[in-house]
């Protein structure tokens, strides 16, 4: 049984590191790109967050190699702090490739993905925090909603390439674009997998 009396350390590592994440979608959300160099600056520190998301992730891996015990199955802690580190490292790849083509027009589309992309950081840490509080059946609600903000994201992904081929005359320009949704909706299917893991520790443990 999971003592409810304190903070498990695996737990708080995890709440660390879902904080990171959204704390970094929320300055990357935040931040109003209108020059090349605003794409740069953007760009340079969303990777200096996801080096700093690789070091949450690898000390949490040596408490895990170090540990006699852990409060849930190994695999699973593991696997939710690398699913929620894909977000990260996947939103890194976006403005990285928004940087390369230099590309400083955010549309409608890429708002509202990065728009339930935050959203779903929000409630990574929600669940988080239940965690640390061992209410797991708590949790749910917050994978449920996760989920619902994926398939708004699935929605915007076939409107927006849809449109872009109606609207869109350059080729080029709609690789471009194709490929630029498509990350953002690879980024919506991270945050499911968060869910899913979510549910999976709740199942086997709740």
């Amino acid at each position: 049984m999971l003592s409810p009396r304190k903070p498990d350390p695996f737990f708080t590592a995890l709440l660390d590191i879902a904080k990171h994440v959204q704390e970094s979608l929320h300055y990357a959300d935040d931040f109003k790109v209108e020059t090349i160099a605003d794409l740069k600056e953007v760009s340079i520190q969303m990777k200096a967050y996801e080096t700093a998301g690789d070091t949450l992730i690898h000390e949490l891996i040596t408490k895990l190699n170090t540990s006699f015990m852990t409060p849930i199955e190994r695999e699973d802690i593991l696997q939710l702090a690398i699913k929620m580190d894909d977000i990260l490292d996947g939103i890194e790849h976006f403005l990285g490739n928004l940087e390369m083509f230099s590309l400083i027009e955010i549309d409608e589309y890429m708002q509202k993905f990065m728009s339930n992309i935050v959203k779903s950081t929000d409630e990574i840490v929600k669940a988080m925090e239940l965690l640390t509080k061992k209410k797991l059946v708590e949790m749910r609600t917050h994978a449920v909603q996760i989920k619902e903000y994926e398939r708004v994201c699935d929605d915007v992904l076939r409107t927006s390439i849809k449109q872009l081929f109606i609207r869109e005359k350059d080729p080029i320009r709609i690789i471009q674009l194709k490929d630029l949704y498509e990350l953002l909706e690879e980024v919506a299917d991270y945050c499911q997998d968060v869910a899913n893991t979510i549910e999976t520790i709740i199942m086997r443990n709740a």
